[in-house]
This record gives C-alpha cells, structure tokens and sequence, in this order.
C-alpha cells in the first residue's frame, strides 16, 4: 500500500511566481541507507544500499531477495556500495556500472566494476578501475559515475579527508575526476596523457569529496562537491582543469581554522556557485521531462544537511536562482534522479531509508 501524501507549493522564478500542486509517494522503505538508483529499461529500478546490498524494485515492490554476487567490498564510515548506471546499451548487453569502497579499514580505495546483471545476480564481473593509493580512512571516496555522449565513464574520487594536499598533484587518485573507457583503458585523448608523473586516467584535480556528477542535455558536464564548515561547490567540468582544493576554498575547516586564506588563485577554477553554511550536497539531476513543465532545464541537488532538494534555474550556464523544495520530508536526502516516467525520485539517507516519488498530484 503506498503512502501518499500532497502539499501545495509555491514556486517563484525571476519572472513570476506560480502556484504548483505535486505529491510526494513512498514507493518502498526499509532500506538500509540507500545511496543510488538506476532505472532498468523493462521499467525494474535498482537502488543501492551502501550497507552493501543491490536491491530491485519491480512494479512498485521491493523485491526481498539482493541481487547476488556482489564483490567483497569495505564497508565503514562513508563506505559501501555506492553508484550503478546502466550501460546505454543495456537492453542488449545487461552491462551495469558499479562504484563502491573495497579492501580494509587500514587500506581501501574507490573500485568501479562492470558486470552483466542476469537474472537476480551479477555475472562476467570485471575490475575496470581502482583509486591509488589506497587510504586508511572511511572518508570521502567519492564514486559518482556518468557516461559522456563519446561512451567514456566519468569516475569522481575523494580526497580522503586526510589527505586533502593530495588533491593538487597529479600521481595519484585523491580528488579527481577519472576518465576511462568502459573497459577500464585509458583514452588516448586524455588531458594528461604524456605528462610526466601524471596518471593519464585523470581529467581534472582539486577535489574534496565530490558526490554529483552530469553531463546535460547539451553537453556540459556539472560536478558538485562537498565542503567542510561551508564551501559547497557547484563546478563547471572541463578537461585538465584544476578546481583549487585545498589551496582555495570558502570553507573553514571543522575545528574553525582556516583551510586557506585564499579564496582564488591564479590557474584555478571557480565555481558557478557556492553554499555558505554547508547542505552537504549529495545526489544531483537535471530535469527535461514535460510532467513539470516549470522546471524543464532546472538542476536538482539532495542535499543531506539541509534535508531538502535545491532546485538551480539556470540560465546561460548560470545560477539565476535556486529554491529549497521538500523540507517537509523531514529526512537527509541522498539521491534525487529524473526517472524516464517524467516523474522525480528521491532517496531518504537512514538506516530505515527511502524510495520516494514525486508527482503532480492530478
């Protein structure tokens, strides 16, 4: 039986406000901090537990079973299962994308599998990438995954919270975004391809712990990342860029000390916007369905601390305002995704989580 209630919000823009009615459906619960979604082509939806589940939801049940044969993975802290996109292809080759944290407490790192879901259990499993170094903290792995229009998958990695430096050199994995082909090899096109100590699998680097990635209609590729005391980032992705953590940020460290004194630097980007006090921004999307007309173009960020969703008006690829929608939740929202139904689907971030959906509510 879902549960289904309706609010009435009102919705401003730079031009005019307009009234919009939208309910809010539980489609399942019960699920043990539920971190990613992917919607299936024969209209199945998989949700990621980060307590290290796969589970299905298939005609508006969730299904008792995991989907088997997961890998071993790590998990502790910010560590779990984490991201799944299907291949573009799926519907003929079942190929699922797979982020999570593997090996220790002492020794994990950022792994992205492929493997063909058949049936109720993963099968042709393989290892396509692997952060490194490996880190000895539960922190900050990143693990947001996308595939560009030239079907190479974007990879965000953590900086691991206490090996922030890291994030600014070029051999090693700590925050950055990762480009690779779907079977793991590196394109040859790559901005640091050659470059002396560079790993060439890097696309860009100064990073904290970036968790929203997309690439939108029209081609440009959004990342947002998390801050401490402050400092959220919304960033424009471009190859070879260097997005300044730590050496600029408008955060403050956790213990009230500057992380630095500088907000900007040559060589090194800015962000489209930025959030003081922090919402700890967590899944992101971009809405082009005709369900809700209004938002068409619009980018939605969960955000954990806030409890709530921003809803980004953009314009010529800027922010022209932002609204904060479905506070009456009352819970962390981990993940909100535009499913191929038009409608919007959020996840709640507990040990007794949420898939809930969004809907006009005529």
């Amino acid at each position: 039986m879902t549960k289904i209630f309706v609010v009435w919000l009102l919705l401003f823009t730079s031009a005019c406000a307009k009234a919009a009615e939208y309910g809010i459906e539980t489609l399942a619960d019960g699920l043990s901090h539920p971190w990613a979604m992917a919607f299936l082509p024969d209209g199945d939806l998989l949700v990621t537990e980060r307590s290290g589940h796969l589970r299905r939801i298939r005609d508006g049940r969730l299904q008792q079973e995991p989907i088997a044969n997961l890998p071993e993975m790590f998990v502790g802290g910010q560590g779990g299962l984490l991201d799944i996109i299907p291949d573009p292809d799926f519907e003929d080759n079942h190929r699922l994308f797979i982020s999570f944290s593997h090996g220790t407490k002492s020794a994990n790192a950022t792994r992205v599998i492929s493997a063909r879901l058949e049936g109720n259990r993963l099968e042709d499993i393989s290892v396509i990438f692997t952060a490194s170094p490996d880190k000895d903290t539960p922190h900050h792995f990143g693990a947001r995954l996308a595939l560009m229009p030239d079907q190479t998958l974007l990879v965000t990695v953590g900086e691991g919270f206490d090996f922030r430096e890291q994030a600014q050199f070029l051999d090693n994995h700590f925050g950055k975004v990762i480009r690779i082909n779907k079977d793991g090899s590196v394109p040859s096109d790559n901005p640091f391809t050659g470059a002396e100590g560079a790993l060439p699998e890097i696309w860009t680097l100064g990073h904290r712990n970036p968790q929203g990635l997309l690439i939108s209609a029209d081609g440009t590729v959004w990342l947002h990342e998390h801050g401490p005391r402050g400092g959220d980032e919304l960033n424009r992705i471009r190859p070879g860029k260097n997005y300044g953590w730590p050496a600029i940020t408008h955060g403050m460290d956790y213990s009230g000390a500057y992380v630095s004194p500088y907000v900007e630097a040559p060589g090194m980007e800015q962000p489209v916007t930025y959030w003081v006090p922090s919402i700890a921004p967590a899944g992101f999307c971009e809405y082009t369905a005709d369900r809700f007309p209004q938002w068409q173009g619009n980018l939605f960020v969960a955000a954990l601390a806030e409890k709530s969703v921003r809803r980004l008006v953009m314009h010529d690829g800027q922010v022209q305002s932002q609204e904060i929608m479905f506070t009456e939740i009352g819970q962390r929202i981990r993940e909100v995704r535009a499913g191929p139904d038009g409608f919007l689907y959020l996840l709640t971030d507990s040990e007794n989580g949420s898939v809930l959906r969004v809907l006009p509510a005529n």
